[in-house]
């Protein structure tokens, strides 16, 4: 059974943005990322707010947070006053763009913080269990962080090339 495209672009936005959701942004930025995607020209906060139906507000904030994690581009057009935005198809830019933010957010806060911790002397069972844990998070976190410094710096035939091997 086939989709119609309304129905097939809908689902897809919905989804798309419940996903996002999972994925460290919110739903509206999602949203917006999607309809992004899916357009063959750039869009202008207007279309992308009637596309939605969302507040201006709401467009702006969400585009910005959008440029900020390089998923966006605003461009301006010869004889237009407003800005167009596009979104980076390359998946690969998009997949190590999110991953960067996401080790940004998660990852180096728990580095700084085990770094921080890495100081305390063990003085009793309790210390020592602590000490333990700290090393045992540091062990992990550290070899995380490598890996998906790897990740994050490498080209998409390298790291499917490398990912086919590995599943052989």
């Amino acid at each position: 059974m086939k989709m119609e495209f309304l129905e097939a672009k809908k689902q897809f936005i919905n989804t798309w943005g419940e996903l996002g959701v999972n994925w460290g942004i919110n739903r509206a930025m999602g949203h917006i990322h999607a309809v992004l995607l899916i357009s063959p020209d750039e869009l202008s906060a207007e279309e992308i707010m009637n596309e939605l139906q969302i507040s201006r507000g709401n467009a702006n904030m969400n585009l910005r947070a959008l440029m900020d994690w390089q998923l966006v581009y605003r461009k301006s057009k010869p004889g237009e006053r407003k800005d167009f935005f596009s979104a980076e198809k390359n998946f690969w830019n998009v997949f190590r763009k999110t991953l960067d933010r996401r080790k940004i957010k998660e990852l180096n806060p728990m580095l700084h913080m085990i770094k921080v911790m890495s100081n305390v002397k063990p003085s009793d069972r309790n210390s020592e269990e602590f000490v333990r844990l700290i090393k045992d998070l540091d062990m992990i976190s550290s070899a995380a962080n490598k890996a998906l410094d790897k990740l994050i710096q490498s080209e998409s035939n390298f790291f499917l090339n490398s990912f086919v091997k590995v599943m052989r």
